[in-house]
C-alpha cells in the first residue's frame, strides 16, 4: 500500500530555517519523480519544488535560492530544507508521488514573529 507522511512543519520566525520530511512505504521513491507542493487556505495548491529520478532538482522561483530538496535512498525519504523563511511561505505542505497520484496528508508550516 502506498503511503505518504510528512513531518517536520511548526511555527518559525523570520529567517529561521525547518526541515520537513517525506516517507515514503509501498514504492521506491528514488526511482521516480517527487514533488513538495504548499497550499495557504482559501488558495489553490501550489507547487515548490521537484526532484528527478536522477536526482535533479527544480524550484519555483518564490522558494528558488532558499529551499533545498534532497532524499535519501536509504531511508525511502524525502525532504525540504527551507531557509530564510518568509511570512509567505506559511501554508501546508505536501509531498507528491505525481505518476502514482500519491499525496500525504500534509505538514503545516507558519511564520510569524
Amino acid at each position: 500500500q502506498v503511503q505518504l507522511v510528512e513531518s517536520g512543519g511548526g511555527l518559525m520566525k523570520p529567517g529561521g530555517s525547518l526541515r520537513l520530511s517525506c516517507a515514503a512505504s509501498g514504492f521506491t521513491l528514488s526511482h521516480y519523480v517527487m514533488s513538495w507542493s504548499r497550499q495557504e487556505p482559501g488558495k489553490e495548491r501550489e507547487w515548490v519544488a521537484r526532484i528527478s529520478d536522477s536526482g535533479l532538482p527544480d524550484y519555483s522561483d518564490s522558494v528558488r535560492g532558499r529551499f533545498t530538496i534532497s532524499r535519501d535512498g536509504a531511508r525511502n525519504t524525502m525532504y525540504l530544507q527551507m531557509d530564510m523563511l518568509e511570512p509567505k511561505d506559511t501554508a501546508v505542505y505536501y509531498c507528491n508521488w505525481p505518476l502514482g497520484n500519491a499525496w500525504g496528508s500534509g505538514t503545516q508550516v507558519t511564520v510569524s514573529s
